[in-house]
């Protein structure tokens, strides 16, 4: 059985001797979006939300069901996405909270600089760079997308932002920028349209260039804002929560169909690729995971299974649906690979999944094992793996480990650990080996608190409803 590793060698080493079908190497477009939930979009089944644009995508690509983040939220998951390594390899386990205090430090927290990125590699091969939208990979000047492998930027560098670009107690430096110049405030509308129309400016220049931008929208992260025009999509929705965020995801997926409509009147759509997912699973509140357990955060399925799809007219066939496991991590060698440009093998965790997509490799994929860990401080982890349909989360909260098997029970409901002893063993000495490879956090933040004051509140919700039962075992 392949694991990880031989699989990676195996198929990201043909990126130096894969050449696409096309003359042209393609054009690339990453679409992030921001803790957006499963079931929020309508290629996966969401009837409140209007995703047009989106599940035209979905019909003309191929959308992966099992589709994970490497990591359950929103910082160390975009650093595994943009270098093709699992994050805990460098360091970057935790968001890069603002503080007066970094500016001070001699090694503020960011996306270290020894680490490559896609966008890096890509412009060493002749291609045009482009970030816009949210950052979040550090706050300092040197960590900028300009400063790592983007010729163009336009966004801002922290983890939220008011809709409307205001910084509001934060410094003025993680407002909105263009390069190293801040924006003028007056000149913003609402960031999601700012950053579409950005987009559809970048697409449309002309250049002889392929290019590479890299669109991560803010969307539907809080705080919870829209027009009045994106809340006309979703005034059929009662909860007004629920309204606003969807307003939200209607409002993104608008401004993807004007990037879409952009490639195509420049007859620059067919050999483009188009990548689609979110940094991890949707928000605790407003969002909808269903039918999966959990949400942003955890690494339940509802904490890392995402909307994940890829679209390429020239180079992949349409309309399908595929069940294997895929991660975030494999779109850097996938990527890499489609625009026929050199990688080793061994710098990457992830695998190119070209050969599955252009069909010269049906599904499914050479089972591998898939990791997950999380910083809860003072040198505790969460940990999760998938090896197979078996999955272990050695949740750090919840202070137990949980076994699934997801061949049955996709919706983690039912936790065998207790009747096999040996699978957890088994599966715990998995995640042992492969943290052997990893460092501690280079800097901490709130997440491991946070999620035990929300079990705390969790169980308190449980004990009162059950305060006057009086019933007997």
């Amino acid at each position: 059985m392949f694991d990880l590793m031989r699989w990676s060698v195996l198929f990201v080493g043909m990126v130096a001797f894969y050449m696409p079908c096309h003359a042209q190497r393609p054009n690339v477009v990453l679409i992030v979006a921001d803790d957006l939930g499963y079931s929020d979009v309508g290629f996966n089944g969401c009837k409140e939300i209007p995703t047009p644009n989106l599940d035209a995508l979905a019909d003309r690509g191929v959308v992966f069901e099992c589709g994970y983040a490497s990591h359950p939220y929103c910082s160390p998951s975009r650093a595994g996405l943009l270098t093709g390594r699992y994050q805990q390899r460098f360091g970057h386990e935790c968001n890069p909270e603002p503080s007066e205090s970094f500016d001070a430090s001699p090694n503020p927290p960011g996306l270290p600089l020894t680490e490559q990125t896609i966008a890096d590699r890509l412009r060493a091969s002749g291609y045009s760079t482009a970030a816009i939208g949210k950052w979040h990979l550090g706050d300092q000047v040197q960590y900028w997308p300009n400063r790592r492998g983007f010729d163009h930027w336009f966004g801002f560098s922290g983890g939220g932002l008011s809709y409307w670009g205001d910084p509001g107690n934060k410094p003025a430096s993680m407002a909105v920028h263009r390069g190293d110049m801040p924006v003028d405030r007056k000149s913003l509308t609402y960031l999601t349209d700012d950053f579409s129309e950005e987009a559809v400016r970048f697409v449309q220049s002309p250049s002889d260039q392929p290019f590479f931008l890299y669109l991560a929208y803010n969307a539907p992260h809080a705080p919870d804002q829209a027009t009045r025009r994106h809340l006309e999509k979703t005034a059929h929705i009662e909860y007004g929560g629920r309204a606003v965020y969807g307003a939200m995801v209607a409002g993104m997926d608008e401004g993807i169909g004007k990037v879409v409509n952009a490639l195509e009147q420049a007859g620059k759509l067919d050999n483009t690729l188009i990548v689609f997912f979110s940094d991890n699973g949707g928000r605790k509140e407003h969002a909808m995971n269903f039918p999966y357990r959990g949400h942003k955060g955890m690494l339940f399925e509802g904490g890392i299974r995402v909307p994940f799809l890829i679209s390429w007219p020239a180079g992949i066939a349409p309309g399908r649906r595929v069940a294997d496991p895929v991660t975030s991590l494999d779109l850097c060698p996938t990527i890499l690979a489609a625009t026929s440009t050199d990688v080793d093998a061994d710098e990457l965790d992830g695998v190119n999944l070209m050969p599955m997509l252009d069909g010269s490799r049906p599904s499914p994929l050479p089972a591998r094992t898939l990791f997950w860990r999380y910083a809860m401080g003072d040198d505790q982890y969460g940990y999760a793996v998938r090896y197979g349909d078996w999955k272990l989360v050695d949740s750090g909260y919840k202070n137990r480990k949980l076994l699934f098997d997801l061949s049955r029970d996709p919706w983690e409901r039912d936790d065998l650990a207790d009747g096999n002893p040996q699978k957890v063993q088994e599966l715990s000495s998995l995640i042992r080996q492969w943290d052997r490879d990893n460092v501690a956090p280079r800097w901490g933040d709130a997440h491991g608190p946070h999620v035990r004051e929300e079990e705390l509140a969790r169980q308190a919700i449980v004990n009162a409803a059950s305060r006057g039962d009086k019933s007997r075992e």
